[in-house]
This record gives structure tokens, C-alpha cells and sequence, in this order.
């Protein structure tokens, strides 16, 4: 037994030992990181509003680390193109994911089969920034409140139409969330992407969306469209004097996008506090603050932890919606 217990041990001195070594290694890499420039992986074509919250943090992120972070639009397929792309990345910290309410809460359980996993492909660093929907409608409609839609969309013959910019979006969503909570039965009409929808609700081919601000304030201000309220907790900098949906009379609705940075899962810790820290000191910055307000959204930051728990909320929230719906992609 001697040779026996002589063996173990020295296999445990080789496993300590090469544990002691990848921790060493690790808190070496986190002291030289970062020593190239980074890629920030965005899931959807540019000039949205995940490109626009990528483009406003990578500059100033690439500031405070000291090299270029480079924005890599991959879009294609909601979002999961991107994400699978991120999450096979090496986990070095070097490449970077914007996720978001499609990639991380909704295309979970939206597809039946994802090539990636949300939960144990990603390491969670920082959420960056939340930006409400705003609830718009085509002018023809003879309604100026949200309590005034409701009434007309009951006593209406057919169903009103909504569009959105694709299935499982978070615009199908938060109308699906406002026509069960208001008892209405609107029907949906996707689209491939906001453009096309929009172009479709200006000619009064459907009637009404729940959209970003950035894309449809032009709109709104050139009087095309009406705007009825936000949907997010509280009123937005943009149009104080827009109401939340709940303030109207749903008690308790809400339907926010957000954006978050994630890394490929097993990327050093010490290299995840690292650009917690940098993402957290970029989003106190007043231009950050402000260029993010200006498109609707706002900031936010915190720790991987709670970015983690703010994951796994709004996962299970939206979980329950889309199933209760009925909705599903193969």
C-alpha cells in the first residue's frame, strides 16, 4: 500500500501545484491586462440601439483600459449569430459581448434550440444601460391616451395590428404583455427589423408598435406618429411629460430592453473585476450619462453579481410571458 499512498500524494502535489500555477497565471494575465486591443461583439446590424450603447461605451471604455475597443457587429437571426460567436471565443478578455433582453431573457426560451447557452457560455461583468419602449400609434386612430386605445381597440370590429421588427422581439413582447394585461386580443404583424415595420405603420398599414426611442422620436416630432406612453418604471428625459403605461391605469406593467457586457465563460476573475471596474468608472462619466440619455437609454452598472441576478430575473419574467403566449421558434 506504501507505493499506493506514496502515488496520491504526489498526484495531489501535481494537482495543488497546477492549481497554485493557473491562479498565479491568472493574476499575472489581470496585472498586463489588457496588452492588445479588444472586440466587442454587437448581435445586431449597425446603427440600432445596441450598436448605439456599444459605440458610446467602447470609446470611453477603450479610454480607462488603455487600448482600442473595437465594435464587431454580428447581426443575423435575433441575435443569436452574435452570441454564439462570443461564446466560443477564448476566454481571455479580450473578446467582449454586448448582450441584451434577446440574447440572455428571451431567445432561451423563444428557440428549442440555441447553439449556445446563456447561462454557462457567459460570464457576466457589467449592465450598462436600460432603455424603455415608447407605445406609439398611427394618427388616424382617434386616441391620446392609453386608456383611450383600450376603450377603442374593445369597441373596434377587428382587431387592431401591431407590428414589430421580428418574432420574440422585445417589442412583440412588451405588446404582448400590454394585450393581456388590458383583456385585448390585437394582432401581431412581425417584420424583418424596425425598418420595414415602421415604414408600414406610417402608411397606416398597421396601426400601432412598441418601439426604441431613438428610431421613432423623429417621428414623433414631425408629428407622423403619436406617441401614448413609456413603457419602463418611471418617464423618460426625453418626453417628460409622456406617462408609463402604468401610470395610465396597468398597475404594475413594464417592458424595458437592456444592455449588458459579458465575456465567454471561464475568462479569469481578476480579469472580470477589471473591466467591472472600468465599465462601472465609464458609465459615471456625465458625456457617458448624457450621449446614453440622449437615445433614451440610462445608465447603470453594478457587479457581475448583480448583473448575473438581474439575468436570471428578467429570464424567468419573460420566460413565463413567451410561454403563456405561446410563442416558440425551431
Amino acid at each position: 500500500m506504501k507505493p499506493f499512498h506514496g502515488t496520491a500524494a504526489a498526484l495531489a502535489a501535481v494537482v495543488l501545484a497546477g492549481v497554485a500555477a493557473a491562479r498565479c497565471a491568472g493574476a499575472a494575465a489581470a496585472e498586463d491586462y489588457p496588452s492588445r486591443p479588444l472586440r466587442l461583439i454587437v448581435p445586431f446590424a449597425a446603427g440600432g440601439g445596441n450598436d448605439t450603447v456599444a459605440r458610446t461605451l467602447a470609446l470611453r471604455l477603450g479610454d480607462r483600459l488603455g487600448q482600442p475597443v473595437v465594435v464587431d457587429n454580428r447581426g443575423g437571426a435575433g441575435g443569436v449569430l452574435g452570441a454564439e460567436l462570443a461564446a466560443r471565443a477564448p476566454a481571455d478578455g479580450y473578446t467582449l459581448f454586448l448582450g441584451g433582453v434577446g440574447s440572455h431573457a428571451i431567445n432561451p426560451t423563444l428557440h428549442a434550440h440555441l447553439p449556445y447557452d446563456a447561462v454557462r457560455d457567459f460570464a457576466p461583468v457589467a449592465l450598462v444601460a436600460v432603455a424603455p419602449l415608447i407605445l406609439v400609434v398611427h394618427p388616424s386612430l382617434p386616441v391620446h391616451s392609453v386608456p383611450e386605445l383600450i376603450r377603442f381597440a374593445r369597441e373596434r370590429p377587428q382587431p387592431l395590428a401591431f407590428a414589430s421588427n421580428g418574432n420574440g422581439s422585445s417589442a412583440q413582447l412588451a405588446a404582448e404583455l400590454f394585450n393581456a394585461m388590458a383583456g385585448l386580443s390585437m394582432t401581431h404583424i412581425p417584420y424583418k427589423g424596425l425598418s420595414p415595420a415602421l415604414a408600414d405603420l406610417l402608411t397606416g398599414q398597421v396601426q400601432l408598435m412598441f418601439s426604441s426611442m431613438v428610431a421613432i422620436l423623429p417621428q414623433v416630432r414631425a408629428g407622423r406618429l403619436r406617441a401614448l406612453a413609456v413603457t419602463g418604471r418611471r418617464r423618460s428625459a426625453l418626453l417628460p411629460e409622456l406617462p408609463t403605461i402604468a401610470e395610465t391605469g396597468l398597475s404594475g406593467y413594464e417592458a424595458s430592453s437592456w444592455y449588458g457586457v459579458l465575456v465567454p465563460a471561464g475568462t479569469p476573475r481578476p480579469v472580470v473585476l477589471r473591466l467591472n471596474a472600468a465599465i462601472g468608472r465609464t458609465l459615471q462619466e456625465p458625456d457617458v450619462q448624457a450621449r446614453l440619455a440622449a437615445d433614451g437609454a440610462e445608465a447603470a452598472g453594478g457587479t457581475p453579481e448583480e448583473f448575473a441576478g438581474h439575468i436570471a430575473a428578467e429570464s424567468a419574467r419573460l420566460g413565463r410571458l413567451i410561454r403563456s403566449i405561446g410563442i416558440h421558434l425551431e
